[in-house]
This record gives structure tokens, C-alpha cells and sequence, in this order.
């Protein structure tokens, strides 16, 4: 039987919601890591694995990565910071922004994104981990500057056909790729404006909040920025604007469906200076045409005084079909599509403010017993 499973972190612990595949209705558990402010989560389901990952933060040192094997029955926490600078880089970790499991051919590797802005990997499963020196090193990182959540590395996105190339995107630096497995950076901004600088086109430098891919087209992303929603269509050497029809081209969260590579949601805040919902309308935003026109999706949400806002990496989908999607808002409430956003109910209430939410879909079968036969009886 299906089950999808909800990890939802939030700024005092992370939660679990569990329902049958109807998603009609969910059981909570948790707090988990109660108390502790947790920015990323992640599900490694490769290898027979059932491991989530947490970036947490820790009393006596700082943001580390916390992982359960038993869906939060347990953690393994770390004796000692996990992820952490070399120390001729002088940098110091503040936060874990994102964590990405790698491809399916390379069981053992992990990436996550931190604050100050960088890359680390571990290709050993989670038990240690090593900066990317080609984005630490690069020759803009002395210009990037902090957006309001700080300078962070906070969206990877790998190509599932070629291994050795990768998306990453930092607030303010911009969207930048490797094709040589993180040894060289290119800086991937044409077309992306840049409001709040004097150069409103600048090579770098750009306040991207979200970027997502749909494995089926590596080639073509989507990114939701600080001001501007664009398409790229050859893997990110050129941007084109898609803002067409929506109430404000500002936001954080981004997701993308997960059969259908032209459609993409978003969920509009009203302006940098102002972060609540347009016109006090909490709306999803659904283009199923790469983003060439815009509806909103408004059955079962908030239409009066509805002043939450959504984070980037606190909407999501699931693999069923039709797809669940998920968003989590500041207020701490959750709300559930089992129709591909169709139509939404509220799934929790009374959270702590959610920071994220991931979607996981298993198949929790108990394997059949199997049983000795009788020997025949002798006559």
C-alpha cells in the first residue's frame, strides 16, 4: 500500500505527517529535534535505504546535519560540526540551506548548500564531508553580496543524464553551472534582471530565491527570483521573463509537477517591502505551458485577510498520480492538494513556522512471511 510521508521542518523542530495515498486526511508526529531551527531536509531512499536528513542547528556546535534511519524514532548525532570550512578558508558555517542526494548511479554522494555561500560534498554516505574548492575559490566571490537570509548556497540541481554537470543558485550571486563535476563555475544570468542594482543586467549578482528542473528535460529551468520569474531553455545560458498574468513577479517558493515538465507552481508575495499575500489572497500559481500564461488556484484557500507568506524550499510534490502538492506557511499551517492543486485543504494547523517541506511516497508492504511446508504424512 502507498503511504506518503510529509517532512516538514519548521523553526522549532521537524514533523512528520503520514497519510494513505487518497491524501484525504494526515497523522502528525513529532516535534522532532524539538526546539532547534531546521532549514533543510532531506529523503536518501537509495541503496534500500529510508534516511532523512536534517540541517539543524546544534547548542554546542552551530549548524550540523542529523540524519534517522527509523523516520524519527532515533538520530545520530554528530559528536563533532559534520560540515565545517578548512580552516585556511577563515570562514565560519552559519546555516545548512540545502541538502541534495546525488544521482542514483552514485549511491554514496551528497551535497548540501550552506551560509557562506559554498558547496560541500560527501561521497561516503554522510560521514564526512569536503568543500567544492572550484565555487570557494571562484574569482566573484569577493562581490557576492548577502541577500536578506544571508549569503546563501540554497538550490542544487543536478543534470540526471550527465553527472558532471550541475546548477547552483545563491541570494546574491546568481545562478552558476559546472560541466566539469564542480572544478570550474560559470556564472548563468543573461536575461535575469536585477532590480535593486545600478546594472539592472549584470553577469552576476542577481537575488535568485528558487531554481527547479524536471528530470525528463535537463536543459530547461525555471527560476523564481528576488523580482522576476524566467524560463531557460538551454540550460541556462539565456533567460527569458514568463511573468505574464501573475499578481507580483516576487516570491520564494517554486516547485515543479512531477510528470508534466511544463508545468510549474508558484505562490506570489505581494512585494519585497511588503511580504504578504497579494490583495490578502493566499493563491497557488499553475502554468502548464513552460510558463507562457498563469492561473490561479484558489479552491479551499484563504480569499479575505490571508497575510501568509511561503519560503522557498516549503512547497513540494509527490510521484503519485494525480501529484499531491504542499506548501507550508510563516504561520505554521499546511495545506494539501490532492489533485495537482486543483483544489486544497488545510492538512495541520498551529505549527511552528515552516521553513520546509518534502514529499516522500514508499510502499510500506510488509514482505509475506514466508513458510516452511509440511512435510507429507507417511503412510
Amino acid at each position: 500500500m502507498k503511504t506518503v510521508r510529509l517532512l516538514v521542518g519548521t523553526t522549532k523542530g521537524v514533523f512528520f505527517l503520514r497519510a494513505p495515498a487518497a491524501r484525504a486526511a494526515w497523522q502528525v508526529e513529532g516535534p522532532h529535534l524539538p526546539g532547534r531551527a531546521i532549514y533543510s531536509l532531506a529523503h536518501d531512499g537509495r541503496g534500500g535505504r529510508q534516511r532523512v536528513w536534517a540541517g539543524a542547528a546544534s547548542m554546542h556546535w552551530g549548524a550540523v546535519l542529523v540524519p534517522t534511519d527509523d523516520w524519527g524514532r532515533t538520530w545520530d548525532e554528530p559528536q563533532e560540526a559534520n560540515v565545517k570550512f578548512p580552516a585556511d578558508t577563515g570562514l565560519a558555517l552559519k546555516q545548512i540551506w540545502q541538502i541534495a542526494p546525488g544521482l542514483d548511479e552514485e549511491p554514496d554522494t551528497l551535497f548540501c548548500g550552506v551560509d557562506p555561500a559554498a558547496l560541500f560534498r560527501s561521497t561516503d554516505a554522510g560521514k564526512s564531508w569536503e568543500v567544492v574548492r572550484g565555487l570557494l575559490d571562484h574569482p566573484h566571490r569577493e562581490r557576492w553580496q548577502p541577500g536578506g537570509g544571508g549569503m546563501c548556497l540554497h538550490t542544487i540541481v543536478r543534470d540526471p543524464a550527465n553527472a558532471d554537470r550541475m546548477w547552483i543558485a545563491i541570494s546574491s550571486g546568481g545562478v552558476y553551472r559546472t560541466s566539469d563535476g564542480g572544478r570550474t563555475w560559470t556564472a548563468r544570468n543573461a536575461g535575469i534582471r536585477a532590480e535593486f542594482m545600478p546594472e539592472k543586467y549584470p553577469e552576476f549578482g542577481q537575488c535568485v530565491h528558487k531554481v527547479v528542473q524536471h528530470p525528463s528535460r535537463p536543459g530547461r529551468l525555471f527560476a523564481q527570483n528576488h523580482w522576476g520569474l524566467y524560463r531557460s531553455d538551454d540550460a541556462g545560458d539565456s533567460w527569458q521573463d514568463i511573468a505574464h498574468g501573475v499578481p507580483s513577479d516576487f516570491g520564494f517558493a517554486m516547485t515543479i509537477h512531477p510528470h508534466e515538465p511544463d508545468t510549474v507552481y508558484i505562490i506570489p508575495i505581494q512585494s519585497d517591502m511588503v511580504r504578504v499575500a497579494p490583495d490578502g489572497k493566499l493563491r497557488v500559481y499553475r502554468t502548464r505551458n513552460g510558463g507562457r500564461s498563469w492561473e490561479a488556484l484558489t479552491r479551499g484557500l484563504p480569499q479575505r485577510r490571508a497575510y501568509d507568506i511561503v519560503l522557498r524550499d516549503a512547497m513540494t510534490t509527490d510521484s503519485l498520480e494525480p501529484a499531491g502538492v504542499y506548501f507550508g506557511t510563516r504561520n505554521g499551517k499546511l495545506y494539501a492538494s490532492n489533485d495537482s492543486g486543483s483544489s486544497w485543504r488545510l492538512a495541520v494547523d498551529g505549527l511552528p513556522s515552516i521553513t520546509c517541506v518534502r514529499a516522500v511516497v514508499a510502499d510500506d508492504r510488509k514482505p509475506a512471511r514466508r513458510t516452511k511446508a509440511r512435510p507429507s504424512a507417511r503412510r
